[in-house]
């Protein structure tokens, strides 16, 4: 097994025993993203089968011999006109952050009859380089997504500003979620997971730390 894997798994566990959190209550997603295979092949035979990735066809292209075997997220932006291939491929959307991405989602999960979990991502700093719902306007969203497109909504994910505390940010998620009775909190990269943690994160999201720096 990768020991880079086995020391992320055991940071895992000793902050989620930390936070008095149950053992099994943080999900590992490995982000694989733009990592060559060499990179990705130790950690996925040392057992590791929840992975995410920023690009459709990156990932189709990447995946599709072991789909059968993994759990697949998309962690970044989705286009409109991929949301297709999205709801085809993946099993877990974390980046619905608009209304149209909303409605092309429930039209292609009504015609492929397969409905991948979806997460809404809040823009917590609100910044403008950056996708997501505003805190604001997160409550009616997700309201929109389930009411008016028949969506459910699994979970919220965020991506602090990459110069603040980003405690803040995961325990403003944290509480936009329980009022809105959203279960999981997609929250933590591999410099601040620990701290995602124990603010609340349900799966933390692990690239550089894990694979090394691209």
């Amino acid at each position: 097994m990768s020991e880079t894997l086995t020391s992320i798994r055991s940071r895992i566990a000793a902050a989620t025993l930390a936070a008095g959190r149950p053992a099994d209550a943080v999900q590992l997603v490995a982000v694989s993203k733009l990592q060559p295979w060499e990179h990705i092949a130790p950690v996925f035979d040392g057992g590791q089968r929840v992975f995410g990735e920023n690009r459709v066809q990156e990932a189709k292209e990447r995946w599709t011999p072991y789909r059968d075997q993994i759990e697949l997220r998309l962690i970044g932006p989705l286009q409109t006109n991929k949301a297709r291939d999205a709801v085809a491929l993946f099993d877990v959307v974390e980046t619905l952050d608009r209304e149209k991405l909303a409605r092309v989602l429930a039209d292609e999960v009504q015609a492929q009859g397969r409905a991948p979990r979806l997460y809404v991502q809040v823009n917590t700093g609100e910044e403008p380089q950056k996708a997501g719902v505003t805190p604001g306007q997160a409550d009616a969203f997700v309201a929109a997504c389930r009411g008016t497109y028949g969506l459910a909504i699994e979970g919220l994910m965020c991506i602090p500003p990459a110069d603040e505390d980003p405690a803040p940010h995961f325990l403003m998620l944290a509480e936009i979620a329980a009022r809105n009775g959203v279960e999981k909190l997609s929250m933590g990269m591999s410099d601040d997971f620990e701290i995602a943690i124990a603010c609340g994160a349900t799966s933390v999201r692990v690239g550089s730390a894990l694979f090394g720096a691209r």
